[in-house]
């Protein structure tokens, strides 16, 4: 049990940047997301999916993040196209955590949209857990309709978070961490 606190108490973000390869196999990933599921979801509705980048699928993806930055931004130079076409392609593996949260009689939308985040950090654990590092990002194309639609999610549907999984040569450095007795009252 103490291995697992020491997991969570020591949990760090890598920047995505300085991932490298190799990602999960098949397996760990299944399993990862075998994992990632096992989160509160009041009602059983399973208010989330996942849509996995990988190989190639996160060129094509970067490809997509350019076009829509471009056409918005059709001054941005060719840097700036490098840097948004790379934004899916930084990492080995890239899970986007998707919250399909909707209308339901019983239980609130705000719950099922808890329960997507929720995901996102049992994934992150579970991937630590297997010796990868991870990084939680959602960027501006997260938030973008014509990048939404283009990788297959339905108008009510949106991103929780992108998973970015790899391994990381040096454990990162902390940073500071909020005081938790400001953060607590007592009723």
């Amino acid at each position: 049990m103490s291995e697992m606190l020491d997991l969570l108490k020591t949990r760090r973000s890598v920047p995505a940047r300085l991932m490298e390869g190799p990602g999960p196999t098949a397996t760990e990933l299944e399993e990862i997301l075998a994992i990632a599921t096992r989160v509160p979801d009041h009602g059983k509705l399973a208010p989330w999916r996942f849509v996995v980048f990988e190989g190639e699928a996160r060129e094509r993806a970067g490809a997509l993040v350019e076009r829509i930055f471009v056409d918005a931004n059709p001054e941005a130079d060719a840097e700036r196209r490098v840097q948004e076409r790379g934004r899916l392609s930084r990492a080995p593996l890239v899970v986007a955590v998707v919250s399909t949260a909707a209308a339901h009689p019983k239980i609130p939308e705000w719950e099922q949209i808890l329960s997507a985040g929720a995901v996102c950090t049992l994934f992150m654990l579970a991937a630590n857990a297997k010796g990868f590092a991870t990084n939680w990002l959602t960027e501006w194309y997260a938030y973008d309709a014509k990048f939404r639609a283009g990788i297959g999610l339905v108008e009510h549907e949106r991103i929780a978070g992108f998973i970015h999984i790899g391994r990381s040569a040096e454990k990162p450095a902390d940073r500071p961490r909020p005081v938790v007795a400001d953060l607590v009252t007592r009723f």
